[in-house]
């Protein structure tokens, strides 16, 4: 007897690297999380353990980072973060520093990136996503979706209301997206 034919496909991977302040970004990387996982194996990291280590093989790499000055965080606005909280907060290393030391990949792979960021006044600018988002296309990554902003009322949060289940919805998109799928 003939076995049926049955497909073997892979399970995507993604990795999730992180910085997060006063615990807003966590939290949206842990929905962002909830979101991928249906679909793929996800491995979280935040980025001082990520820039100590070598990154392990991955189909997708999400990066996300609080908005920080109008762009990604910089050790002297690490700084000041930590100056208010009493939670730690890491200041030696964070997205932007572990991103321009990345080597450029050989061969375009697939990202997305996403930020916090603080929903009042409308009109302030910056985003730490679409600096993290520019960073990852000069790497040679192909962005997946647009990076996407998640929001926080005052400087410390919390996040706004539907924000977390925002993040879940844009991560299982990312997940579903065609060619956020490895070809075999």
């Amino acid at each position: 007897m003939i076995a049926p034919y049955t497909e073997s496909r892979k399970m995507m991977r993604a990795l999730i690297v992180y910085e997060s302040m006063f615990g807003n970004t966590a939290a949206v990387t842990e929905a962002v999380a909830a979101g991928l996982r249906p679909h793929v194996e996800v491995i979280m990291c935040p980025v001082a353990v990520a820039a100590s280590k070598p990154a392990p093989q991955v189909d997708l790499l999400v990066v996300g980072a609080p908005t920080h000055a109008f762009g990604l965080s910089r050790a002297a606005t690490r700084r000041d973060a930590a100056d208010r909280t009493d939670a730690p907060v890491e200041i030696g290393v964070g997205v932007r520093e572990w991103l321009d030391a990345a080597l450029p990949l050989p061969a375009a792979r697939f990202a997305a990136a996403f930020g916090t960021k603080i929903a009042r006044p409308p009109w302030l600018p910056g985003s730490a996503a679409k600096g993290i988002g520019n960073r990852l296309r000069r790497l040679g990554y192909e962005l997946v979706v647009p990076p996407a902003d998640f929001y926080v009322d005052g400087m410390t949060g919390p996040l706004r209301t539907g924000e977390l289940a925002r993040a879940t919805r844009w991560a299982a998109q990312l997940a579903t997206t065609r060619s956020a799928l490895p070809a075999n």
